[in-house]
């Protein structure tokens, strides 16, 4: 069978270690990605609406009966095949499973080949309804987020979904993520998508301003509340009423005004600087940092209290280093962009410089990556060398692996993940490839097309 038609994931849940490492090993053999779980929740939580595979779960397990964890997946995306799996000719629970949804039942002791040619048709079928998707979304137009937050990777397509669904539920979060990884990004698509788009978004840099200055910044003054105060100025706060409140790096906000932010967010009311009037004020505040404010809150530089108003729910920015596989889209991306900006014409991007690119590691993120795709589309070049220290032990060993690692991403890439032509491409055998894939923690997935 061939194995590049299968570009996505059979997720097997069951209790018991043999029958898990049986299955997947069937699997493997016959060319699928396949994942195993013990602990159902984490089966589940790998499951979405654009999630391309097939479950098989045994019915009869300990921490999560079978049947339940149909109806969970089935609360995602009824449309994923659930392949229910038992030891035991369970007749009725068959009957009600397949009436809840199920794809199919198997019994353990059928004819292996049998067990393939059902998953073989589940996948088909999921590749079918995907396909029908796309094509609705293509007519019907793409969601604007995917304009926004650019990439393939798992990682981003995870993010988008959170986004997309938080922005409809009406409360405080944290946005976590290191410098240059696009929490403005997130925090306007929240905003954007959801039902206050119409209002303000207002956005300030707590780290930016100076500490006699934030005050007056968030919440206003009243004329004549200090010297040159001559007229009212409304505050962030109070101007975002309606609308959304972005407070990036959140954790250089000093401590007087943290205790002043809680009462805000508990209350919904602010005074002004040199006033006593409370003013009512309707805002979502989204703060976002680049440290753990869990840790900043145990260490005493963050106001644990503020931290749980805040912490309502959260959305954790993976860096550029966690999603490579997205550079060449993005590059691609911010290079038209750039010769739109400068008025130049859009030049073919090379597959070498799109490789260099995507085995450097980028301590500036997306921001940093921009940068460079600004700089080439002016032609000021690309400074593609990376530093290498020679001081660790067992460098060369890391080098290599880095190499190899960097040699089968390419070749996936250029494949668009079908591993049977990937490993004929690099002359090695399909069993080798998938272990030196394990080894690297590369996902077939990310490099898809569908």
């Amino acid at each position: 069978m061939n194995s590049s038609t299968y570009d996505g994931q059979i997720i097997v849940i069951d209790d018991e270690e043999i029958v898990r490492e049986s299955m997947i090993q069937t699997l493997e053999l016959e060319g699928y990605n396949a994942q195993a779980f013990e602990n159902p929740s984490e089966a589940i939580a790998e499951c979405s609406l654009g999630w391309f595979g097939v479950v098989i779960c045994d019915v009869r397990m300990g921490s999560m009966g079978g049947l339940e964890v149909l109806q969970k997946i089935i609360d995602v995306d009824a449309e994923i095949p659930v392949i229910m799996f038992s030891g035991h000719s369970d007749i009725a629970i068959a009957i009600q499973a397949i009436r809840m949804g199920a794809y199919d039942f198997l019994e353990k002791n059928d004819d292996p080949q049998h067990h393939l040619n059902t998953v073989q048709r589940a996948w088909k079928k999921r590749q079918l309804v995907l396909e029908n998707r796309a094509l609705r979304q293509a007519v019907e137009g793409q969601h604007e987020i995917h304009n926004r937050l650019i990439g393939q990777t798992a990682s981003i397509t995870r993010l988008r979904e959170t986004v997309i669904q938080l922005a409809q539920v009406d409360v405080d979060l944290i946005i976590n993520g290191a410098t240059g990884t696009g929490k403005e990004v997130v925090a306007r698509c929240l905003h954007d998508f959801s039902p206050r788009a119409k209002k303000p978004f207002v956005a300030l840099n707590c780290g930016a301003l100076a500490e006699t200055l934030i005050e007056s910044e968030l919440f206003g003054h009243e004329a004549g509340a200090f010297t040159g105060a001559n007229n009212k100025r409304i505050g962030k706060i109070e101007y975002a009423s309606g609308g959304t409140l972005f407070l990036d790096e959140i954790e250089s906000m000093p401590a007087s005004l943290q205790v002043r932010l809680i009462r805000v967010l508990q209350e919904r009311v602010l005074q002004r600087l040199g006033g006593n009037a409370d003013i009512k004020v309707d805002i979502r505040v989204l703060g976002a940092s680049k440290v753990d404010l869990r840790v900043a809150a145990d260490e005493g530089s963050f106001r644990e209290d503020l931290y749980y108003r805040l912490n309502v729910a959260s959305i954790d920015i993976p860096r550029l280093d966690q999603r490579k596989q997205d550079i060449p889209f993005l590059f691609s991306h911010f290079a038209d962009l750039a010769s739109q900006r400068f008025n130049r014409d859009s030049q073919p991007i090379p597959e070498s410089l799109l490789l260099a690119l995507a085995s450097r590691t980028w301590p500036g993120n997306v921001r940093e990556l921009r940068n460079v795709a600004e700089r080439w589309v002016l032609g000021l070049g690309v400074d593609d060398s990376e530093p290498t220290s020679l001081d660790s032990e067992g460098q060369l060993d890391e080098m290599v692996a880095g190499y190899e690692k960097r040699v089968i991403t390419a070749a996936l890439k250029a494949n668009k993940g079908q591993v049977e032509l990937t490993a004929d491409k690099l002359g090695i055998p399909r069993k080798k490839l998938y272990l030196r894939m394990k080894k690297h923690a590369i996902e077939r997935s990310d490099f898809t097309s569908g």
